[in-house]
């Protein structure tokens, strides 16, 4: 069969445009976090996209495993929350993985703190202050508005590095954003009650989540952050819960029930587990059930 040149500019053009639609099925994107894997999935839903922990692991502390340096050498994007929660770990891996295209964040490496006002920055941080962030606290993926300026940079970040599949970014942000906005007043009104409620929880993990449903976190499991917590801190917080205002003990999905339970069973007040991330526990299967869970969890004990 003879081929002219129509048919051949045809084929190439042909080519050419499957290349350009499976182009963010090439984006290969490493998350620090199972949140910001769910929201990179949520918008390249056709990308490769890792998550180097899991809702069960501190993020503060992780190994750079030879698993991970393999993820980090292939990657053409990493995501992380940034205000140093991973500075004990992610520079070791990009190091050892010497992957130029995800060193600097003018080319594939993207925080998500350095792209929205984060809540409890300090100017002076020392080693007696314990596990804190002078940038802020990083944990803020349980603030909606917060997260979606998330996920608008995100976006314009992923069609930085892959230009040819922008169309295809700004629709699924698009879906996404408007499927949030519509999910925003319908957890506000379900949390609705939560207004003014006060809690004992672990660190400041939860600091967005309280202060965009108005909790307050009234005391700290831990003596400092970072700190386990210990006999004549516990004894201390018993007093505290018998002041009769405290609705429940929270801790995390990856952080020690013992001292959350020690407290629980000697002032009577629930003791519960929500889920840090993605996948901390059954219901939270993205962000979307994330949000779900974690305000059922509270609503029932409330």
């Amino acid at each position: 069969m003879r081929i002219n040149s129509k048919t051949l500019i045809a084929i190439g053009a042909l080519f050419s445009s499957f290349l350009a639609g499976s182009a963010n099925a090439q984006l290969n994107v490493f998350a620090c976090e199972p949140e910001y894997a769910a929201l990179s999935q949520e918008l390249a839903p056709d990308a490769k996209v890792y998550s180097a922990t899991s809702a069960l692991q501190d993020p503060h502390q992780v190994q750079a495993r030879p698993s991970l340096i393999a993820k980090m050498r292939q990657a053409d994007l990493v995501v992380c929350a940034g205000a140093d929660l991973e500075i004990g770990w992610l520079p070791m891996l990009q190091m050892k993985a010497s992957n130029n295209k995800v060193r600097s964040t003018d080319n594939g490496l993207f925080y998500a703190a350095e792209h929205i006002e984060t809540l409890d920055q300090l100017e002076n941080v020392d080693r007696s202050m314990g596990d804190v962030h002078a940038k802020g606290n990083p944990h803020l993926h349980f603030d909606p508005s917060r997260l979606l300026q998330v996920a608008d940079a995100l976006s314009a970040k992923m069609t930085q590095l892959d230009p040819d599949s922008a169309t295809s970014y700004q629709a699924n942000l698009a879906a996404f954003s408007e499927k949030w906005q519509k999910a925003i007043p319908q957890w506000e009104e379900k949390a609705a009650g939560l207004k003014g409620k006060k809690v004992i929880a672990y660190h400041s993990s939860f600091r967005y989540l309280f202060n965009w449903l108005g909790m307050e976190q009234v005391a700290d499991l831990e003596p400092k952050p970072g700190i386990p917590p210990s006999s004549s801190h516990l004894a201390k917080l018993v007093s505290r819960s018998q002041e009769g205002d405290v609705m429940a003990i929270l801790f995390t999905s990856y952080q020690d029930d013992r001292g959350a339970n020690w407290l629980g069973e000697r002032t009577d007040l629930p003791v519960i587990m929500l889920p840090m991330s993605v996948g901390g526990n059954d219901d939270s299967k993205d962000l979307f059930s994330l949000y779900d869970s974690v305000i059922s969890l509270l609503t029932e004990v409330q």
